[in-house]
């Protein structure tokens, strides 16, 4: 078997590993399953998590939609109670969207969740291979953040 051959077989193990854990997980009662949101209306609060807020441009940039996209589903999350809008206080004529505490909640209680399901796992880990596990992991994060951040 030709390294190229390997590299492509470890790939596709390790992927496949990365998605059988992923159905364990959905399995249990996650918030991230039974919250009752669409997939663009979770991205549009992850996307507030992670940046505080965000006007309807911004959104729709991120979320590769129109604006008019991005109002609905703003819409929908304030119905909610998820989300709330604001004026800029740089510039009156646009409006923001960020978190209410109720979305706040959300994101706390699914991460939380996850890390929940993770820390089980790790619990019944030896030390040895928590430090490869350590290592490993911030070894793709430092590759994720270099081809991200170029």
């Amino acid at each position: 078997m030709s390294v190229s051959d390997e590299r492509e077989d470890l790939i596709r193990r390790i992927s496949e590993t990365q998605r059988g854990m992923g159905r364990l997980f959905a399995q249990h009662q996650s918030p991230l399953f039974t919250s009752n949101l669409t997939m663009r209306q979770l991205h549009v609060i992850m996307l507030l998590a992670f940046n505080g807020s965000a006007s309807g441009q911004d959104l729709a940039h991120h979320l590769g939609v129109s604006l008019g996209t991005v109002t609905g589903l703003v819409d929908r999350l304030v119905a909610h109670g998820l989300v709330t809008r604001h004026e800029d206080p740089h510039d009156r004529r646009v409006r923001r969207a960020e978190l209410s505490p109720a979305g706040t909640a959300l994101i706390e209680e699914i991460h939380n969740s996850g890390l929940e399901h993770y820390r089980r796992i790790l619990d019944h880990l030896d030390t040895e291979t928590l430090r490869s596990l350590d290592h490993i992991t911030r070894t793709i994060r430092a590759v994720a953040d270099k081809l991200y951040n170029e």
